[in-house]
């Protein structure tokens, strides 16, 4: 891992998240990315206290998963997290699920979230002090190439086309 990113997480593969084919399940992966996405909030100070005391969270509005290679039960994790663009109310990011021990890659999680009003259920800014926190993490990670996972299109042999179809 780079030492540049974020490392806010680890966990271990918990038996529970097995599946029947001896290694950890797509939905457990989703879990774990969304326990290293939680230590970002707490970090950048809009975890569950900010929740509570504000009324405002964050949403995912989008989110692509890399499977890289398999994790199996008892697998240290360790997740570095990658601030690749903030706004007034959104984040992007990137986390990379790496083998705790070992350090290869085992999976990416690109996301982009939302600040939301929960009374209201709409958009708002983010609070000053964590965009610019964020923003900051952000430019100091700017010089790091950028993950090949990043802005990836699903399909087999996918294209756009140079026209919309007739």
């Amino acid at each position: 891992m780079t030492d540049s990113l974020l490392r806010l997480h680890t966990e271990n593969v918990r038996p529970e998240w097995i599946d029947y084919n001896g290694h950890m399940n797509v939905a457990y992966y989703v879990l774990a990315f969304d326990h290293a996405t939680d230590r970002l909030l707490d970090h950048a100070g809009l975890g569950a206290a900010y929740v509570k005391a504000e009324n405002r969270s964050v949403f995912v509005l989008e989110m692509h998963v890399t499977y890289e290679r398999e994790v199996r039960q008892g697998d240290p994790l360790a997740f570095g997290t990658r601030i690749l663009g903030v706004d007034a109310k959104r984040v992007h990011l990137m986390h990379a699920m790496h083998h705790g021990t070992e350090g290869w890659l085992a999976a990416t999680n690109e996301l982009v979230l939302m600040h939301v009003d929960l009374g209201t259920r709409r958009s708002c800014p983010l609070p000053d002090a964590a965009r610019l926190l964020l923003e900051g993490i952000g430019a100091a990670q700017s010089a790091l190439p950028m993950p090949p996972q990043v802005g990836r299109v699903i399909g087999l042999g996918f294209r756009k086309p140079d026209h919309p179809p007739a």
